[in-house]
């Protein structure tokens, strides 16, 4: 007997874990209620463990340089048109100093895999936020790195670390990076990452060149398997000075339901709503919080140096200041009914909750 689209979601949500034709069933449906029925069990989840709160991280885009030459990104090295730009550790600070006084209590230091930034000029930078902010938690998402590396970093006081495996499918990884970048180091890095300690992300696009409904099960198997304390997933955007320049974009609602999907097979999980989201549409981030998401990440980065990090085109908040994106984000939370938590924001331990 053929299954609806609501016991579908009401199976999977009790099995945390779904059949690969259950996938297709629910990307492929055009029965908007049912849609709606997933976002709804999905945000319920979410409200039921976290409540109708967002917690915010003050995104620090700290470096543009980047060894690799992933075929999607903007910061790519074989991009001669980026402008690139490096951040002092007192601009990093400062970034921080004011992030601090706007409520953030987690920052994110992400840049591109650049060689100047050695493990010691990393570890410096955090031992220096750390001493200024102990009550703060620091992400680090600055690509792949040797597990002794990765040990210097928590050593140092690094909390969490943001890894997208961007696609678990050996075949489509080679699609999206050249071939001195393997799935199999990828997925090293990771595992690495959580026997350290780490509270530890992955993530991938949505509608990137080469995905399939085999693709994406095999990436949601993944998640099942490392049980990340982080997800971040948001639309492939396509930048035009890369090889998939002309490439077709992902779409809002793939992604929407990918995000509630990913929170019924892993409840306890933080799901940001990312900027991608909220440059394809002009309530991306709204939607993804009612679809189950319960992170965003406003922008701290220096005004100068927002538009040279281009890792997609038209990316949003680019000339805001840190303030303006704070209250911006705070007022599209309040409008949706939830509240931006002055928190840290840990992710909770699923065996205290039946979601």
């Amino acid at each position: 007997m053929k299954q609806s689209y609501r016991q579908i979601v009401d199976e999977i949500r009790e099995n945390r874990d779904l059949t690969k034709e259950q996938l297709i069933c629910l990307l492929g449906t055009e029965d908007t209620d049912g849609v709606e029925y997933l976002r709804g069990q999905a945000r319920e989840i979410a409200q039921k463990i976290y409540g109708k709160q967002v917690f915010i991280r003050g995104l620090i885009e700290f470096t543009n340089y980047c060894k690799n030459d992933c075929y999607y990104c903007g910061i790519r090295r074989s991009n001669r048109k980026a402008e690139r730009y490096r951040l002092t550790q007192e601009q990093i600070l400062d970034c921080c100093a004011t992030g601090y006084e706007l409520g953030f209590r987690t920052f994110v230091l992400q840049g591109g895999e650049d060689a100047y930034f050695t493990d010691a000029r990393i570890c410096g930078m955090i031992r220096a936020i750390k001493e200024r902010y102990p009550d703060c938690a620091i992400t680090l998402s600055i690509g792949e790195r040797e597990r002794e590396s990765y040990q210097a970093y928590y050593d140092a006081g690094a909390d969490r670390y943001l890894l997208r495996h961007e696609t678990a499918d050996e075949t489509h990884y080679g699609i999206l990076h050249p071939p001195e970048l393997s799935l199999k180091n990828r997925k090293r890095c990771l595992y690495d990452l959580k026997e350290i300690g780490f509270q530890t992300g992955c993530g991938f696009m949505v509608g990137s060149p080469g995905q399939t409904a085999d693709t994406l099960y095999e990436d949601l198997q993944l998640i099942r398997e490392l049980k990340p304390q982080m997800v971040g997933i948001g639309p492939f955007l396509p930048q035009k000075d890369t090889p998939f320049g002309q490439k077709e974009a992902g779409t809002l609602a793939m992604t929407l339901r990918l995000l509630a999907i990913i929170r019924m097979l892993h409840p306890p999980v933080l799901l940001p709503a990312t900027t991608a989201l909220g440059t394809i549409h002009p309530k991306g981030r709204e939607l993804g919080i009612l679809s189950g998401a319960n992170v965003v990440m406003p922008n701290l980065s220096p005004v100068d140096v927002r538009e040279k990090y281009k890792l997609y085109d038209n990316k949003i908040c680019t000339g805001d200041e840190a303030a303006e994106c704070r209250c911006c984000t705070e007022r599209r939370m309040n409008r949706i009914g939830y509240a931006v938590a002055i928190a840290r924001g840990d992710c909770r331990d699923c065996l205290q909750y039946d979601a």
